[in-house]
């Protein structure tokens, strides 16, 4: 892993005037960049030929710097540049997906927001089980192995993939009627029915407070659209579900539900500074659903920006009662990040 000594060493050599906020072109780096721009600070994006008019036409890059694949911001070249002009790197979903978070931890030298740690922890379904016994946060039933699956199970693939390749499965039947060798790696999650609620959450070690700034729900192909088709044309004409994330829709959840929301955010922060210290910093997501019993069940998370904060560049209804200005988790990003400027304290919230 990159020393955080040597990211320090790195910060310490910065214009910390001229600090420019850079991203993977994809995701949420619209948001992201917008934010930086909304807070005083220049934007770099590094994408690939065919996305750079996206943020040319919404004016939210300063510096576009192009690349045939995104593995390239490993190399030396890539990465002395972006030292040279002080960016301080946003990684987000697609970011770790494209790049790896065991590359970001070991060959990325140059300064992120948040803590590196993170990333491993929230692709790694055994440490993310852990993480969630550890807060004491209510998870679905797991399986160990397909002989064990007796009831409708949700079978999951490791990474920030947006449920790409997820599938349903009743019994182990079905599931090697389903499962392909080349899809590795997979987790067995008992089927919970309920509502989804996507909380985003910022945790700020320079104020030590946990906020709720959003909250979204997937909207997912096919698995949405099948709702829409009758029972009785799906018989005739059976559809495979897929649950790979396609767009997001807001979502507000009854006031009564918010004590157990904010609870789970702050379980999840504290427990992160005892699995592995200092523990989270800025913004991240559980993913959850809520039973008619008003349960709920985490099923995963994302320690890091998620791309259901996109539907509030101006603010959600929880981010306009704590701030009296748009404020999407992007700014509130940058806004860390300047304050910490402010204070000396880059080191707490850079890795």
């Amino acid at each position: 892993m990159i020393n955080h000594l040597k990211i320090i060493e790195i910060l310490n050599r910065f214009d910390k005037e001229n600090i420019k906020i850079g991203s993977i072109g994809s995701h949420t780096a619209l948001q992201i960049l917008k934010g930086a721009k909304d807070e005083g600070f220049e934007t770099l994006v590094i994408c690939k030929q065919a996305s750079a008019g996206v943020y040319e036409r919404f004016r939210v890059a300063d510096d576009v710097v192009l690349v045939e694949d995104f593995s390239e911001i490993l190399g030396k070249d890539l990465q002395d540049k972006l030292i040279k002009e002080n960016v301080i790197l946003i990684p987000h979903g697609s970011f770790v997906e494209y790049v790896g978070a065991r590359n970001i931890e070991e060959k990325l030298g140059v300064p992120l927001f948040g803590n590196r740690k993170t990333l491993e922890w929230e692709s790694d379904r055994k440490r993310e089980k852990e993480w969630f016994n550890e807060a004491d946060v209510r998870m679905p039933l797991e399986f160990k192995s397909p002989r064990e699956i007796d009831r409708l199970s949700m079978v999951k693939f490791p990474g920030a993939k947006g449920g790409k390749g997820y599938f349903l499965a009743k019994n182990e039947k079905e599931f090697y009627q389903k499962y392909k060798k080349e899809d590795g790696e997979y987790t067995i999650q008992e089927y919970i029915t309920g509502t989804r609620f996507y909380p985003h959450y910022f945790y700020s070690p320079i104020s030590e407070q946990v906020e709720l700034l959003g909250m979204d729900i997937r909207y997912e192909s096919n698995i949405d659209g099948l709702a829409r088709i009758p029972p009785q044309v799906l018989d005739d004409c059976p559809i495979e579900p897929s649950y790979t994330v396609t767009g997001n829709l807001p979502v507000v959840a009854r006031e009564s539900l918010l004590p157990e929301i904010l609870k789970m955010g702050d379980r999840m922060v504290e427990s992160s500074k005892k699995l592995f210290p200092p523990g989270m910093t800025g913004p991240f997501c559980i993913e959850t659903i809520c039973t008619e019993n008003l349960k709920f069940f985490a099923f995963e998370i994302s320690a890091r920006i998620v791309a259901g904060t996109n539907l509030f560049v101006r603010g959600s209804p929880y981010s306009q009662l704590l701030y009296d200005e748009p404020m999407s988790t992007g700014r509130r990003t940058a806004r860390e990040i300047k304050i910490a400027i402010e204070k000396d304290m880059l080191d707490r919230v850079v890795y």
